[in-house]
C-alpha cells in the first residue's frame, strides 16, 4: 500500500534516522515544458521523501497560453498567483455552472478534488504556485480524453460526426498540459466573438472573457 496521501503529523520522520533531506531546487524537476516561458516545475515526495501529504508546482505562462482543462482524482488544488494575472475556470459539478476567477498577485483559488478546471494567462507573463494535498497527485488531462477516446464513442453518445471530430482532433498527438500545442490563439475581439466562447463570470453570463 502506498504511503502517499494525507498524514496528520510527521509519522514519516524517525528520530533514529537523523535529519532527512529537507531541500530541493524545483527548477531541477520539469513537470512540463512548452518553451522557455511556458513551463511547470514540480516537487513531490519523489524529490523530497519526507514531504508526505503534499506537493507543489511552479507554473509559468505567457499570454495566449493556458494550463489545459484537466482534473485531479486524488487531490484538491490551491492556486496562488505570484505575479501577473490569470483566470482560473472551474466547472462546478454540483450546480453545472462554469465559475471564472480573475486573480492577481497574492490572490488564491481553491479547486476541490475531482473538479474540471483550467488556467488562462491574462497578462503578458504570469507565475502561479499550485499546492496539492497529495504528495503523488494524479492528473487526467483533457487532451488525453479527447485523443484516446474513439470518435465513434462521441458520435454514439452525442450525435456528432465521428469523421469530422477525428479530423478536428488530429493535431492533438500527445498530452498538451500547457496549450495550445501549435501556438495558435485568439488574438482579436472579432476572433473571440466568432469562437462562440460563453462563460459565467461572477454569476453573470458573458462572452470572450479570456483576454
Amino acid at each position: 500500500m502506498s504511503s502517499s496521501g494525507y498524514v496528520p503529523d510527521n509519522k514519516n520522520l524517525k528520530k533514529s534516522s537523523g535529519t532527512p533531506n529537507l531541500f530541493f531546487d524545483s527548477r531541477k524537476n520539469i513537470f512540463f515544458k512548452r518553451d522557455e516561458k511556458n513551463v511547470a516545475y514540480e516537487v513531490t515526495s519523489t524529490q523530497l521523501p519526507a514531504m508526505i501529504g503534499g506537493a507543489f508546482v511552479d507554473l509559468f505562462m505567457t499570454k495566449g497560453h493556458m494550463r489545459e482543462p484537466h482534473w485531479h482524482p486524488n487531490a484538491w488544488e490551491l492556486d496562488v498567483v505570484v505575479s501577473g494575472e490569470a483566470i482560473t475556470s472551474i466547472l462546478n459539478p454540483e450546480t453545472n455552472q462554469l465559475q471564472n476567477y480573475h486573480v492577481k498577485a497574492g490572490q488564491t483559488v481553491f479547486i476541490p478534488m475531482g473538479w474540471w478546471h483550467w488556467i488562462t494567462a491574462v497578462t503578458e507573463e504570469v507565475q502561479l504556485h499550485l499546492f496539492f494535498n497529495n504528495d503523488q497527485f494524479e492528473t487526467a488531462e483533457g487532451s488525453d480524453i479527447l485523443r484516446l477516446t474513439p470518435p465513434e464513442v462521441f458520435q454514439a453518445a452525442y450525435g456528432v460526426s465521428a469523421e469530422k471530430l477525428e479530423k478536428d482532433l488530429s493535431p492533438i498527438k500527445e498530452s498538451v498540459v500547457i496549450g495550445p500545442p501549435n501556438s495558435n490563439r485568439i488574438n482579436s475581439v472579432k476572433e473571440c466573438e466568432e469562437s462562440n466562447i460563453v462563460v459565467m463570470l461572477n454569476g453573470q453570463i458573458t462572452s470572450c472573457e479570456i483576454e
